[in-house]
């Protein structure tokens, strides 16, 4: 049997944090269960195919799977699971610190780090124009004539 997705020891850290939508009868389709939409989404991340591509065959098509994502990006499901997963995981001592990179591009510069020069003041010179020309502008039809009048 291939090991779940979805297993019951993170469904158990997940269902908490998920906005509850309560079942109103008679109004539209029933909601697809939260847990076919997080193993569905798992499984689309984790195999790389497109959302449209979603097997129906799993509980739910791929829009489905690409709303639910997007809810729960929109009440910060994917923030408080990351804390929550991160602490558990230090709780257990998991975290291999002795392995962590900081990266520049993510360590703030504190005062900005070194100034540099002001760019040269340009406004009093002035280029080419391109764009206008000093000759006079070409002849132009008169404003109720439908047809060039032809000239030989």
């Amino acid at each position: 049997m291939s090991k779940l997705l979805v297993s019951d020891e993170l469904w158990e850290l997940v269902e908490p944090i998920l906005p509850k939508h309560p079942f109103v009868p008679g109004v539209g389709k029933p909601r697809v269960p939260d847990r076919v939409c997080l193993t569905g989404i798992l499984f689309v991340l984790r195999t790389g195919i497109p959302w449209e591509y979603f097997p129906h065959e799993m509980g739910c098509c791929g829009m489905t799977l690409w709303n639910r994502l997007d809810e729960w990006r929109q009440a910060g499901v994917w923030d408080q699971l990351h804390h929550l997963l991160l602490s558990q995981l230090r709780a257990d001592e998991r975290i291999d610190f002795s392995r962590v990179v900081v990266d520049s591009s993510s360590v703030r510069a504190v005062h900005g780090g070194k100034k540099r020069d002001q760019a040269p003041w340009t406004a009093g010179k002035t280029g080419r124009n391109i764009t206008w020309s000093s000759m006079p502008a070409g002849f132009r039809w008169p404003p109720r004539s439908r047809e060039p009048i032809v000239t030989t």
